[in-house]
């Protein structure tokens, strides 16, 4: 399935959401804008790699999906987008091309669903770890947390180089 943030939209199944690294009519000429919105239930914001930058994703987040009156997904969609930021920032912008370190999240409304997406410059496939024995290991369990907190989750290419990995969470509130 292609994700909000993929330029390969179309399906009846995925929502429209202008891709992230496209600036609107009206952005200046060679200034990309931080933050984008689209005319449906749908935002975007590039993230710094850092612990500012996923702060400012998380603040977003929570914000969004306020102003969207789902507040009740706030915590497992901020867990959700913090783990995609920072696989994008460990796994993916060390090995992007020459100046093309740009992260983006997307949030987007489809049906009963929040589809957060984090596009990073990288085409390598998002690979789970499973760490090895109990404990509480520091690293290698990002997807398996979001694995957890979605419905489903997956990735989907972006060329010519790239991948956004989007996950799904219910909108429903709980019982």
């Amino acid at each position: 399935m292609p994700s909000p943030a993929s330029p390969q939209l179309g399906t009846p199944s995925a929502p429209t959401m202008a891709a992230p690294w496209t600036a609107p009519p009206g952005t200046p000429s060679g200034r990309e804008p931080d933050v984008v919105t689209g005319a449906l239930a749908a935002a975007a914001l590039r993230i710094e790699c850092g612990r500012e930058g996923f702060a400012r994703a998380r603040s977003f987040t929570r914000r969004t999906l306020s102003g969207w009156s789902l507040d009740h997904c706030g915590d497992d969609a901020a867990v959700v987008v913090t783990e995609l930021a920072a696989n994008a920032a460990t796994h993916a912008v060390p090995f992007a091309p020459e100046g093309c370190t740009d992260v983006w999240l997307g949030l987007a409304l489809d049906g009963a669903h929040l589809v957060l997406t984090v596009s990073d410059p990288c085409g390598s496939r998002p690979v789970p770890t499973h760490p090895a024995g109990p404990g509480l290991a520091e690293h290698g369990r990002g997807l398996g947390i979001v694995d957890a907190l979605a419905e489903e989750w997956g990735w989907t290419p972006r060329p010519p180089e790239g991948k956004t990995v989007w996950a799904r969470l219910p909108t429903r509130p709980p019982h």
